[in-house]
């Protein structure tokens, strides 16, 4: 089969997902605590992830799967060079339970360990990012781009606390927003790491950092990202590792060097 085949299928259950986070987000919600009190999951988040699962099973019965929701409830990550989808069903839960409409479904597939297909849904405003390896990224298909910004002074930087109260991490991220308050244009957190990414491929920022998030966060947007004309890299300057837990995206290869020489470094442990 090919990536067309794939992409069409996956387009569709996307927007299938979506209309399910777009009819619940304003109705009352079962919500689970996983990690810590700010770690959480709702019946939608298990629905969508079902949904998407059992379509591309339904169509592609050898295709593999690492799903925010299956992996949490035990499953460890394998990434092999079988084709994997890659699946966060609500990224932005805590915006979901709350209302809040900066909430996404986020779903990459990569084979041979390489992303090829990355799409973000926020269904709330309306705003499907869309990217195919090679292809160039898009917003509800129109043509998306970074902004090319090279100056961290003149950058706004999307950052997040993120869904853990680890005191260490907690220390290193409160560090990085007291050095970075002062060099930069602005800071914004969306509550959603797929999001903040696209937001960067969108112009609409300049760069964004993370740790302590997962492969299922950030697949389908570094693809978006990089396909905008945009920079994905280690926090710490190296190559992207999608397992480290770890992400730094940028408008310029500039812009991404300077902030990596500013962060203080959270290693978290790897997927």
């Amino acid at each position: 089969m090919s990536i067309d085949n794939f992409y069409t299928v996956a387009f569709d259950l996307v927007k299938q997902a979506g209309a399910i986070i777009r009819d619940k987000i304003n109705r009352p919600k079962d919500v689970m605590v996983k990690s810590c009190d700010v770690d959480l999951v709702t019946e939608s988040d298990q629905q969508v992830e079902k949904l998407f699962m059992e379509g591309i099973i339904a169509n592609f019965p050898d295709h593999r799967f690492i799903g925010e929701e299956t992996t949490s409830s035990g499953t460890k990550v394998q990434l092999t060079d079988a084709p994997t989808w890659v699946i966060d069903p609500i990224d932005g839960t805590m915006n979901f339970v709350h209302g809040l409409p900066h909430t996404c479904i986020s779903v990459a597939l990569l084979i041979n360990k390489i992303t090829e297909i990355g799409i973000v849904y926020n269904p709330i405003l309306e705003q499907l990012f869309t990217a195919r390896k090679g292809q160039g990224a898009f917003m509800n298909a129109n043509p998306i781009k970074v902004s090319g910004e090279k100056e961290l002074n003149k950058s706004l930087l999307m950052f997040e606390m993120g869904t853990s109260r680890d005191p260490e991490k907690m220390k290193i991220v409160m560090e990085n927003l007291k050095i970075l308050t002062s060099k930069v244009h602005g800071l914004r957190a969306l509550g959603s790491a797929a999001l903040n990414m696209c937001m960067v491929a969108l112009g609409g920022a300049d760069a964004n950092f993370e740790f302590g998030i997962h492969i299922w966060d950030f697949a389908a947007s570094d693809l978006i990202v990089r396909e905008a004309g945009g920079y994905c890299i280690d926090p710490a300057g190296g190559k992207l590792d999608l397992l480290s837990r770890r992400l730094l995206c940028a408008s310029s290869p500039e812009l991404a060097q300077e902030l990596s020489n500013l962060l203080v470094q959270y290693y978290p442990e790897r997927d």
